[in-house]
């Protein structure tokens, strides 16, 4: 009985774990005041902290980088707003074609996303 509560104890922890670091499911919040996060889109790949590819699925989102729109907020990670200014922004990104392009170019900013 020990060994099977050991093995239980092992499993949550494991699946309490991989929660933190798995999807990055994100909502666009309207107001910025309730965002965890203040984001700027810039022009250009070398101007970014964290390339993003738009997956389809929330299963897809398993890597930084790798970002799932929700319909709900209480669905999110992390709630996100759109600043106009990149002197606003707490993460500049930059969208990526493939999947196998996104992650961290300025991974001092990783705080952000756990």
């Amino acid at each position: 009985m020990k060994k099977l509560l050991y093995i239980f104890g092992v499993f949550v922890l494991l699946i309490a774990f991989t929660s933190n670091i798995s999807a990055q499911t994100v909502f666009k919040i309207k107001y910025e005041s309730q965002a965890d996060i203040k984001v700027f889109v810039v022009k250009y790949e070398s101007q970014c902290d964290l390339k993003v590819f738009e997956v389809k699925y929330e299963s897809q989102a398993k890597k930084d980088g790798l970002w799932y729109w929700v319909d709900y907020k209480s669905h999110s990670d992390k709630t996100i707003y759109f600043v106009d200014y990149e002197s606003q922004a707490d993460l500049k990104i930059y969208f990526v074609e493939y999947e196998s392009q996104a992650g961290w170019k300025n991974s001092s900013k990783k705080p952000l996303l756990r």
